[in-house]
C-alpha cells in the first residue's frame, strides 16, 4: 500500500460504527492499517470491533449515545489509553425522524439535532483538546483528520426533514470552524455528503446490485473515500464539502454573490427595494433558491424511485 495512503500506526474514532456507514467506514480504515475506536450504541459495536481485529488490526468498542457530550472524552481517552494518540476522527452517528414541518415535535427536533449536530460537536471538541494540546507539547503541528457526515439534504433543504437538513447545514458550518480553527496544529476537517444502500435507507433507493458486481449505491464506496481523506495524502484538503457515492466524488464550490443591490442614497426604502427587487424575481423559477438542486443532475446511478 501507498505510504501516501496507508493508515499504518494510525489510530481512528469512528462513530455510529455498528452498522452502514459507519461499520463500512471503520473496516476501510482498519483495511488501510488504522487501529480503531469503534462507537455505536449497543453490541454491534462489539461486533465491528471484532471483525476488524480478524483484519489483523487492532480495535477496541466503545458503547454509547454521542449526544452525550461526555461520550467525546471517553472516546479520545480510550484511543490515547489504548492505542498512544489519535490521529482520525470520522463522525457519523445519526438518527432519523422525518416529518414534514407541521408535522414535527419538539422531541423530533431535539433527538435529530442533539445525535447529528451535538454529537458531532461533542466528539470533534474533545479532540481539538488532544490535538492543541499535543501540537503545543510538539512545538509544532501534529497529524489530525477529522471527516464529518453531512448529508444532500443541507444542500437540497429536504421537505420532509426540516430537523435532518437543519443538522447537517449546521455540520458543514462545524467543519468550516474546524477547519480555520485546528489548521495551525496540523489538522485537516472535512465534510462528506455520502449516499449508500444501509439498513437506514433500504427503502429509499431501487435495487442497484448487478450479479457479481459491486453494489453502486455500496457504504465500501463511501468507505474507500474516507480513508483518502484520512491520509496523509489529503494534506492540502481542508475546509470541503464533498458529494459521494457511486462511481463519483464531487467537489462543492462555496456560494456565490448572484446580485448586489445597492440603495441610491445609501439607504433603503421599502418603495426602492420593490422597484429593485420584485422585478429581478418576477417570474423566477421555484427550484432557482439557495438550495442546490443542480447536484441532483449528478446522479447517474437509476436507483432513485
Amino acid at each position: 500500500m501507498s505510504s501516501n495512503t496507508g493508515l499504518e500506526g494510525r489510530t481512528a474514532v469512528v462513530t455510529g460504527a455498528g452498522a452502514g456507514l459507519g461499520r463500512s467506514e471503520a473496516l476501510a480504515l482498519a483495511a488501510h492499517g488504522a487501529n480503531v475506536v469503534v462507537n455505536d450504541m449497543g453490541p454491534a459495536a462489539d461486533e465491528v470491533a471484532d471483525e476488524i481485529r480478524a483484519l489483523g488490526r487492532e480495535a477496541v468498542a466503545v458503547r454509547g449515545d454521542v449526544g452525550d457530550w461526555s461520550l467525546g472524552d471517553r472516546l479520545v481517552g480510550t484511543a490515547v489509553e489504548t492505542f498512544g494518540g489519535l490521529d482520525i476522527l470520522v463522525n457519523n452517528a445519526g438518527v432519523l425522524r422525518d416529518k414534514m414541518l407541521f408535522n414535527l415535535t419538539e422531541s423530533d427536533w431535539d433527538d435529530v439535532i442533539r445525535v447529528h449536530l451535538k454529537g458531532h460537536a461533542s466528539v470533534s471538541r474533545a479532540a481539538a483538546v488532544h490535538w492543541r494540546a499535543a501540537s503545543k507539547a510538539a512545538g509544532g503541528p501534529v497529524y489530525g483528520r477529522v471527516i464529518n457526515t453531512s448529508s444532500e439534504a443541507f444542500l437540497f433543504g429536504s421537505a420532509g426533514q426540516p430537523n435532518y437538513s437543519a443538522a447537517k447545514a449546521g455540520i458543514v458550518a462545524l467543519t468550516l470552524s474546524t477547519a480555520q480553527g485546528l489548521s495551525r496544529y496540523g489538522v485537516r476537517a472535512n465534510a462528506i455528503c455520502p449516499r449508500a444502500r444501509t439498513g437506514m435507507t433500504a427503502d429509499v433507493f431501487a435495487d442497484g446490485r448487478a450479479a457479481g458486481a459491486l453494489d453502486i449505491l455500496a457504504p465500501e464506496r463511501v468507505g474507500t473515500f474516507v480513508s483518502y481523506l484520512a491520509s496523509p495524502a489529503a494534506e492540502e484538503i481542508n475546509g470541503q464539502v464533498f458529494v459521494v457515492y457511486g462511481d463519483m466524488v464531487a467537489l462543492m464550490a462555496a456560494p456565490v454573490v448572484e446580485r448586489k443591490f445597492t440603495a441610491a442614497d445609501g439607504v433603503f426604502s421599502t418603495r426602492e427595494l420593490d422597484s429593485l427587487l420584485t422585478p429581478y424575481f418576477s417570474g423566477r423559477d421555484p427550484y432557482r433558491t439557495y438550495a442546490a438542486y443542480g447536484v441532483a443532475a449528478l446522479d447517474t446511478t437509476e436507483t432513485q424511485r
